[in-house]
Protein backbone atom coordinates (compact mmCIF):
# COMPACT_ATOMS: atom_id res chain seq x y z
CA UNK A 1 0.00 0.00 0.00
CA UNK A 2 1.39 3.25 -1.18
CA UNK A 3 1.06 6.38 1.30
CA UNK A 4 -1.64 8.51 1.09
CA UNK A 5 -3.49 11.65 2.23
CA UNK A 6 -7.27 11.53 2.57
CA UNK A 7 -9.17 14.96 2.54
CA UNK A 8 -12.89 15.21 2.22
CA UNK A 9 -14.29 18.72 3.39
CA UNK A 10 -17.55 18.98 1.33
CA UNK A 11 -20.19 19.28 4.15
CA UNK A 12 -23.20 16.85 2.66
CA UNK A 13 -26.79 17.16 3.48
CA UNK A 14 -28.48 13.98 1.98
CA UNK A 15 -32.04 12.94 1.52
CA UNK A 16 -35.58 14.35 0.62
CA UNK A 17 -35.99 17.84 1.41
CA UNK A 18 -32.49 18.39 1.95
CA UNK A 19 -33.08 21.46 -0.31
CA UNK A 20 -34.34 23.14 3.06
CA UNK A 21 -30.75 23.66 4.33
CA UNK A 22 -29.76 26.21 1.12
CA UNK A 23 -29.91 28.96 3.28
CA UNK A 24 -27.50 28.11 6.04
CA UNK A 25 -25.58 26.06 4.30
CA UNK A 26 -24.78 29.67 2.38
CA UNK A 27 -24.48 31.54 5.15
CA UNK A 28 -22.09 29.22 7.10
CA UNK A 29 -19.69 29.64 4.21
CA UNK A 30 -19.88 33.28 3.41
CA UNK A 31 -22.09 33.88 0.99
CA UNK A 32 -23.45 37.44 0.74
CA UNK A 33 -24.05 37.25 -3.00
CA UNK A 34 -24.61 34.56 -4.89
CA UNK A 35 -23.99 33.30 -8.27
CA UNK A 36 -26.82 30.51 -9.20
CA UNK A 37 -25.25 28.80 -12.25
CA UNK A 38 -26.95 25.94 -14.03
CA UNK A 39 -27.49 24.70 -17.69
CA UNK A 40 -31.53 24.75 -18.33
CA UNK A 41 -33.79 21.94 -19.25
CA UNK A 42 -34.73 20.27 -15.79
CA UNK A 43 -34.08 22.81 -13.27
CA UNK A 44 -36.05 24.65 -15.25
CA UNK A 45 -39.41 22.49 -15.82
CA UNK A 46 -39.16 20.55 -12.45
CA UNK A 47 -39.09 24.13 -10.35
CA UNK A 48 -36.13 23.74 -8.97
CA UNK A 49 -34.41 26.75 -9.67
CA UNK A 50 -37.70 29.05 -9.03
CA UNK A 51 -37.19 27.39 -5.46
CA UNK A 52 -33.55 28.34 -5.08
CA UNK A 53 -34.29 31.75 -6.42
CA UNK A 54 -37.08 32.31 -3.66
CA UNK A 55 -35.51 30.75 -1.02
CA UNK A 56 -32.55 33.58 -1.54
CA UNK A 57 -35.51 36.16 -1.90
CA UNK A 58 -37.02 35.07 1.47
CA UNK A 59 -33.59 35.09 3.23
CA UNK A 60 -32.72 38.54 1.69
CA UNK A 61 -29.77 37.12 -0.09
CA UNK A 62 -28.92 39.21 -3.47
CA UNK A 63 -28.01 36.65 -6.79
CA UNK A 64 -27.14 36.70 -9.92
CA UNK A 65 -28.07 34.25 -12.25
CA UNK A 66 -25.96 32.35 -15.09
CA UNK A 67 -27.46 29.18 -17.24
CA UNK A 68 -26.39 27.81 -20.68
CA UNK A 69 -24.03 25.30 -19.12
CA UNK A 70 -23.64 22.05 -21.61
CA UNK A 71 -22.50 18.56 -21.51
CA UNK A 72 -18.44 18.76 -21.84
CA UNK A 73 -19.10 22.69 -19.93
CA UNK A 74 -17.21 26.10 -22.49
CA UNK A 75 -14.25 28.02 -21.40
CA UNK A 76 -16.41 30.55 -22.80
CA UNK A 77 -19.53 30.47 -20.36
CA UNK A 78 -16.74 30.05 -17.54
CA UNK A 79 -15.22 33.00 -18.81
CA UNK A 80 -18.39 35.37 -18.78
CA UNK A 81 -19.14 34.01 -15.21
CA UNK A 82 -16.03 34.87 -13.77
CA UNK A 83 -16.59 38.60 -15.61
CA UNK A 84 -20.17 39.06 -14.48
CA UNK A 85 -18.98 37.69 -10.98
CA UNK A 86 -16.76 40.23 -10.88
CA UNK A 87 -18.67 43.07 -11.88
CA UNK A 88 -21.56 41.79 -9.39
CA UNK A 89 -19.69 41.38 -6.60
CA UNK A 90 -20.22 37.66 -6.13
CA UNK A 91 -18.74 35.79 -2.99
CA UNK A 92 -20.17 32.57 -3.40
CA UNK A 93 -21.29 29.91 -6.68
CA UNK A 94 -23.67 28.02 -6.15
CA UNK A 95 -24.14 25.22 -8.63
CA UNK A 96 -27.77 23.43 -9.32
CA UNK A 97 -26.90 20.75 -12.03
CA UNK A 98 -24.71 18.08 -12.68
CA UNK A 99 -21.24 17.61 -13.78
CA UNK A 100 -20.80 20.32 -16.13
CA UNK A 101 -22.14 22.71 -13.88
CA UNK A 102 -20.14 21.89 -10.94
CA UNK A 103 -17.12 22.03 -13.05
CA UNK A 104 -17.82 24.92 -14.72
CA UNK A 105 -18.69 26.54 -11.33
CA UNK A 106 -15.33 25.56 -10.12
CA UNK A 107 -13.39 27.09 -12.76
CA UNK A 108 -15.60 30.35 -12.24
CA UNK A 109 -14.47 29.97 -8.58
CA UNK A 110 -10.34 29.51 -9.62
CA UNK A 111 -10.93 32.53 -12.29
CA UNK A 112 -12.09 35.10 -9.10
CA UNK A 113 -9.01 34.26 -7.19
CA UNK A 114 -6.68 34.75 -10.20
CA UNK A 115 -5.95 38.29 -12.14
CA UNK A 116 -4.92 36.50 -15.49
CA UNK A 117 -6.73 34.02 -17.89
CA UNK A 118 -8.08 30.84 -15.89
CA UNK A 119 -7.39 28.59 -18.70
CA UNK A 120 -3.56 29.43 -17.34
CA UNK A 121 -4.38 26.71 -15.16
CA UNK A 122 -5.54 23.86 -17.75
CA UNK A 123 -2.55 25.35 -19.77
CA UNK A 124 0.14 24.47 -17.23
CA UNK A 125 1.13 28.42 -16.43
CA UNK A 126 0.05 29.31 -12.93
CA UNK A 127 -1.35 27.25 -10.35
CA UNK A 128 -3.81 27.85 -8.08
CA UNK A 129 -3.82 29.32 -4.77
CA UNK A 130 -7.24 29.89 -3.83
CA UNK A 131 -10.98 29.33 -5.14
CA UNK A 132 -14.53 31.35 -4.47
CA UNK A 133 -16.57 29.07 -2.19
CA UNK A 134 -18.83 26.49 -4.69
CA UNK A 135 -21.97 25.22 -3.01
CA UNK A 136 -23.61 22.21 -4.69
CA UNK A 137 -27.59 21.18 -5.51
CA UNK A 138 -26.73 18.00 -7.17
CA UNK A 139 -29.58 17.14 -9.03
CA UNK A 140 -27.49 14.13 -11.80
CA UNK A 141 -25.62 11.21 -9.95
CA UNK A 142 -22.28 10.56 -12.31
CA UNK A 143 -19.17 12.60 -12.29
CA UNK A 144 -18.79 12.96 -8.61
CA UNK A 145 -17.94 16.52 -8.71
CA UNK A 146 -19.38 17.64 -6.23
CA UNK A 147 -16.51 16.38 -3.51
CA UNK A 148 -14.13 15.67 -6.18
CA UNK A 149 -10.90 17.91 -6.30
CA UNK A 150 -11.50 17.55 -10.07
CA UNK A 151 -12.59 20.15 -12.53
CA UNK A 152 -12.86 19.46 -16.14
CA UNK A 153 -13.47 22.45 -18.98
CA UNK A 154 -12.93 22.54 -22.88
CA UNK A 155 -11.91 25.68 -24.64
CA UNK A 156 -13.84 26.69 -27.56
CA UNK A 157 -10.87 27.24 -29.66
CA UNK A 158 -9.94 24.03 -31.05
CA UNK A 159 -12.17 21.99 -28.99
CA UNK A 160 -9.23 21.20 -26.50
CA UNK A 161 -11.08 19.48 -23.24
CA UNK A 162 -8.52 19.40 -19.75
CA UNK A 163 -9.08 18.70 -16.51
CA UNK A 164 -7.31 19.74 -13.20
CA UNK A 165 -6.89 18.70 -10.15
CA UNK A 166 -6.65 20.72 -6.72
CA UNK A 167 -8.31 20.48 -3.37
CA UNK A 168 -9.26 24.14 -3.50
CA UNK A 169 -12.00 23.40 -5.67
CA UNK A 170 -13.61 21.21 -3.91
CA UNK A 171 -16.84 22.04 -2.87
CA UNK A 172 -17.83 23.31 0.78
CA UNK A 173 -21.39 21.83 0.49
CA UNK A 174 -23.61 19.73 -1.45
CA UNK A 175 -27.38 19.03 -1.59
CA UNK A 176 -28.06 15.77 -2.17
CA UNK A 177 -31.73 14.59 -2.85
CA UNK A 178 -32.49 12.02 -4.33
CA UNK A 179 -35.74 12.38 -5.60
CA UNK A 180 -34.45 15.04 -7.96
CA UNK A 181 -33.38 12.57 -10.19
CA UNK A 182 -36.25 10.50 -10.68
CA UNK A 183 -37.22 12.24 -14.50
CA UNK A 184 -33.35 11.22 -15.87
CA UNK A 185 -33.69 9.68 -19.16
CA UNK A 186 -32.56 5.74 -19.58
CA UNK A 187 -29.38 6.76 -21.16
CA UNK A 188 -28.18 9.78 -18.69
CA UNK A 189 -29.05 7.03 -15.94
CA UNK A 190 -27.14 4.73 -17.79
CA UNK A 191 -23.82 7.09 -18.69
CA UNK A 192 -24.11 8.12 -15.29
CA UNK A 193 -23.83 4.70 -14.22
CA UNK A 194 -20.97 4.09 -15.87
CA UNK A 195 -19.07 7.10 -15.46
CA UNK A 196 -18.79 6.39 -11.41
CA UNK A 197 -17.70 2.84 -11.74
CA UNK A 198 -15.27 4.17 -13.44
CA UNK A 199 -14.17 6.52 -11.30
CA UNK A 200 -13.05 3.96 -8.92
CA UNK A 201 -12.24 1.07 -11.78
CA UNK A 202 -9.46 3.63 -12.20
CA UNK A 203 -8.50 3.98 -9.13
CA UNK A 204 -8.66 -0.16 -8.18
CA UNK A 205 -6.85 -1.41 -11.54
CA UNK A 206 -3.22 -0.48 -9.42
CA UNK A 207 -0.46 -2.53 -8.86
CA UNK A 208 -0.84 -2.26 -5.86
CA UNK A 209 -1.97 -5.14 -4.51
CA UNK A 210 -1.67 -5.09 -0.58
CA UNK A 211 -4.71 -2.99 -0.13
CA UNK A 212 -7.24 -5.48 1.24
CA UNK A 213 -9.66 -2.61 2.91
CA UNK A 214 -9.41 -0.24 0.12
CA UNK A 215 -10.37 -3.35 -2.05
CA UNK A 216 -13.30 -4.22 0.13
CA UNK A 217 -14.79 -0.93 0.16
CA UNK A 218 -13.84 -0.61 -3.79
CA UNK A 219 -15.53 -3.30 -5.25
CA UNK A 220 -18.39 -3.35 -2.87
CA UNK A 221 -19.10 0.36 -4.26
CA UNK A 222 -18.70 -1.26 -7.74
CA UNK A 223 -21.22 -4.37 -7.29
CA UNK A 224 -23.78 -2.03 -5.48
CA UNK A 225 -23.85 0.81 -8.48
CA UNK A 226 -23.83 -2.26 -11.08
CA UNK A 227 -26.70 -3.98 -9.28
CA UNK A 228 -28.80 -0.86 -8.41
CA UNK A 229 -27.87 0.52 -11.94
CA UNK A 230 -29.32 -2.32 -14.00
CA UNK A 231 -32.51 -2.42 -11.51
CA UNK A 232 -33.03 1.48 -11.69
CA UNK A 233 -33.44 1.25 -15.40
CA UNK A 234 -36.43 -1.09 -14.86
CA UNK A 235 -37.98 1.41 -12.09
CA UNK A 236 -36.58 4.72 -12.37
CA UNK A 237 -38.87 6.40 -9.64
CA UNK A 238 -37.04 3.41 -6.58
CA UNK A 239 -36.13 6.01 -4.08
CA UNK A 240 -33.44 3.41 -2.28
CA UNK A 241 -32.12 2.77 -5.94
CA UNK A 242 -31.45 6.46 -6.46
CA UNK A 243 -29.96 6.90 -3.59
CA UNK A 244 -27.69 3.81 -3.51
CA UNK A 245 -26.43 5.61 -7.05
CA UNK A 246 -26.38 9.13 -5.54
CA UNK A 247 -24.38 8.28 -2.64
CA UNK A 248 -21.68 5.75 -4.95
CA UNK A 249 -21.24 8.91 -7.29
CA UNK A 250 -19.79 10.77 -4.50
CA UNK A 251 -17.95 8.40 -2.52
CA UNK A 252 -16.16 6.84 -5.94
CA UNK A 253 -14.59 10.25 -6.84
CA UNK A 254 -13.58 11.91 -3.85
CA UNK A 255 -10.53 9.58 -3.29
CA UNK A 256 -12.44 6.92 -0.59
CA UNK A 257 -11.84 3.91 -2.96
CA UNK A 258 -8.02 5.65 -4.22
CA UNK A 259 -6.48 5.03 -0.49
CA UNK A 260 -3.16 3.33 -0.93
CA UNK A 261 -3.05 2.79 -4.77
CA UNK A 262 -1.53 4.27 -7.41
CA UNK A 263 -4.95 5.07 -9.68
CA UNK A 264 -4.67 4.77 -13.78
CA UNK A 265 -6.90 7.19 -15.48
CA UNK A 266 -5.67 6.31 -18.70
CA UNK A 267 -9.67 6.03 -20.00
CA UNK A 268 -10.72 9.12 -19.08
CA UNK A 269 -8.12 11.09 -21.20
CA UNK A 270 -8.68 8.83 -23.95
CA UNK A 271 -12.43 9.43 -24.20
CA UNK A 272 -11.93 13.63 -23.15
CA UNK A 273 -10.83 13.71 -26.75
CA UNK A 274 -14.13 11.18 -27.56
CA UNK A 275 -16.61 13.95 -25.88
CA UNK A 276 -14.81 16.76 -27.45
CA UNK A 277 -14.53 15.86 -30.64
CA UNK A 278 -17.95 14.09 -31.29
CA UNK A 279 -19.76 16.00 -28.04
CA UNK A 280 -20.50 12.43 -26.97
CA UNK A 281 -21.82 11.42 -23.59
CA UNK A 282 -18.76 11.25 -20.98
CA UNK A 283 -20.20 8.12 -19.55
CA UNK A 284 -21.21 6.49 -22.93
CA UNK A 285 -17.79 7.49 -23.92
CA UNK A 286 -16.12 5.72 -21.36
CA UNK A 287 -18.20 2.79 -22.05
CA UNK A 288 -16.58 2.23 -25.67
CA UNK A 289 -12.77 2.64 -24.39
CA UNK A 290 -12.63 0.70 -21.20
CA UNK A 291 -13.02 -2.74 -22.39
CA UNK A 292 -10.21 -2.22 -25.50
CA UNK A 293 -7.52 -0.34 -22.97
CA UNK A 294 -8.34 -3.42 -20.72
CA UNK A 295 -7.59 -6.22 -23.36
CA UNK A 296 -4.49 -3.70 -23.95
CA UNK A 297 -3.49 -3.57 -20.50
CA UNK A 298 -4.04 -6.82 -19.42
CA UNK A 299 -0.90 -8.89 -19.30
CA UNK A 300 0.63 -6.19 -17.09
CA UNK A 301 -1.63 -7.68 -14.00
CA UNK A 302 -3.61 -10.31 -15.37
CA UNK A 303 -4.10 -10.83 -10.99
CA UNK A 304 -6.01 -7.89 -10.86
CA UNK A 305 -8.24 -7.92 -13.61
CA UNK A 306 -9.20 -11.76 -12.28
CA UNK A 307 -10.02 -10.28 -9.02
CA UNK A 308 -12.40 -7.77 -10.47
CA UNK A 309 -14.17 -10.65 -12.59
CA UNK A 310 -14.76 -13.03 -9.67
CA UNK A 311 -15.20 -10.23 -6.92
CA UNK A 312 -17.56 -7.99 -8.88
CA UNK A 313 -18.47 -8.91 -12.18
CA UNK A 314 -19.16 -12.66 -10.61
CA UNK A 315 -17.24 -14.76 -13.13
CA UNK A 316 -16.75 -17.83 -12.17
CA UNK A 317 -13.00 -18.23 -11.00
CA UNK A 318 -10.47 -20.37 -13.46
CA UNK A 319 -7.80 -20.92 -10.84
CA UNK A 320 -5.55 -22.26 -13.62
CA UNK A 321 -5.76 -18.98 -15.96
CA UNK A 322 -5.60 -15.98 -14.56
CA UNK A 323 -5.82 -14.16 -17.87
CA UNK A 324 -8.92 -16.44 -18.93
CA UNK A 325 -10.71 -15.24 -15.87
CA UNK A 326 -9.99 -11.73 -16.54
CA UNK A 327 -11.04 -11.70 -20.15
CA UNK A 328 -14.08 -13.79 -19.20
CA UNK A 329 -14.53 -10.08 -16.58
CA UNK A 330 -14.07 -7.51 -19.56
CA UNK A 331 -16.42 -9.67 -21.55
CA UNK A 332 -18.91 -9.68 -18.83
CA UNK A 333 -18.70 -6.04 -18.37
CA UNK A 334 -19.32 -5.55 -22.32
CA UNK A 335 -22.85 -7.63 -21.87
CA UNK A 336 -23.59 -5.28 -18.69
CA UNK A 337 -22.43 -2.03 -20.47
CA UNK A 338 -24.89 -3.19 -23.56
CA UNK A 339 -27.51 -4.52 -21.34
CA UNK A 340 -28.14 -1.25 -19.75
CA UNK A 341 -27.86 0.68 -23.22
CA UNK A 342 -24.16 1.62 -23.06
CA UNK A 343 -21.46 1.54 -26.69
CA UNK A 344 -18.72 -0.28 -26.64
CA UNK A 345 -17.07 0.73 -29.36
CA UNK A 346 -16.83 4.20 -31.22
CA UNK A 347 -18.98 2.94 -34.29
CA UNK A 348 -21.77 2.66 -31.53
CA UNK A 349 -20.75 5.73 -29.77
CA UNK A 350 -21.17 7.88 -33.00
CA UNK A 351 -23.11 6.06 -35.75
CA UNK A 352 -19.53 5.56 -38.05
CA UNK A 353 -15.92 4.42 -37.25
CA UNK A 354 -13.49 7.26 -36.63
CA UNK A 355 -11.11 8.00 -39.60
CA UNK A 356 -7.34 7.84 -39.18
CA UNK A 357 -7.33 11.70 -39.01
CA UNK A 358 -9.35 11.80 -36.32
CA UNK A 359 -7.82 9.25 -34.29
CA UNK A 360 -4.56 10.81 -35.06
CA UNK A 361 -5.89 13.75 -33.90
CA UNK A 362 -7.22 12.66 -30.61
CA UNK A 363 -4.30 10.71 -29.89
CA UNK A 364 -2.03 13.88 -30.60
CA UNK A 365 -4.01 16.31 -28.07
CA UNK A 366 -4.73 13.24 -25.37
CA UNK A 367 -0.74 13.26 -24.96
CA UNK A 368 -0.60 16.97 -25.53
CA UNK A 369 1.28 17.24 -28.69
CA UNK A 370 3.20 13.50 -27.77
CA UNK A 371 4.88 15.42 -24.58
CA UNK A 372 3.18 12.92 -22.31
CA UNK A 373 2.49 9.90 -21.66
CA UNK A 374 -1.21 8.77 -19.75
CA UNK A 375 -1.22 6.36 -17.52
CA UNK A 376 0.25 3.71 -14.33
CA UNK A 377 -1.04 0.19 -15.34
CA UNK A 378 1.00 0.38 -17.88
CA UNK A 379 1.87 3.48 -19.41
CA UNK A 380 0.76 4.56 -22.82
CA UNK A 381 2.65 6.80 -25.43
CA UNK A 382 0.83 8.42 -28.68
CA UNK A 383 1.18 5.20 -30.59
CA UNK A 384 -0.21 2.90 -27.71
CA UNK A 385 -3.43 5.36 -27.28
CA UNK A 386 -3.75 4.95 -31.34
CA UNK A 387 -3.77 1.66 -30.94
CA UNK A 388 -6.46 1.52 -28.05
CA UNK A 389 -8.52 4.28 -30.60
CA UNK A 390 -8.31 1.65 -33.42
CA UNK A 391 -9.14 -1.73 -31.52
CA UNK A 392 -12.22 0.71 -30.07
CA UNK A 393 -13.04 1.28 -33.63
CA UNK A 394 -14.14 -1.76 -34.66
Amino acid sequence: MVDFKLYTPTEVVFGKDSEAQLIPLIRKYGGTKVLIHYGGGSVLRSGLLLKVKDALTEAGIPFVELGGVVPNPRLSLARKGIALCREKGVDLILAVGGGSVIDSAKVIGYGLKYDGDVWDIYDGKYKPEGSAPVGVILTIPASGSEMSDSAVITKDEGMIKRGYNSDWCRPKFAIMNPERTYTLPAYQTAAGVTDIMMHTMERYFSHDDDMLLTDAIAEALMRTVKECGEKLLKDPENYQLRAQIMWAGSLAHNNLTGCGTTSDFATHRIEHELSSTYNATHGAGLAAIWPHWAKYVLSESPGRFAQFAVNVVGVPNDFKSAEKTALAGIEAMVDFYHRIGMPTSIPELIGRPATEEEIAEMAFKATRSRTVTLGRMKVLDYDDVVEIYRLSNV
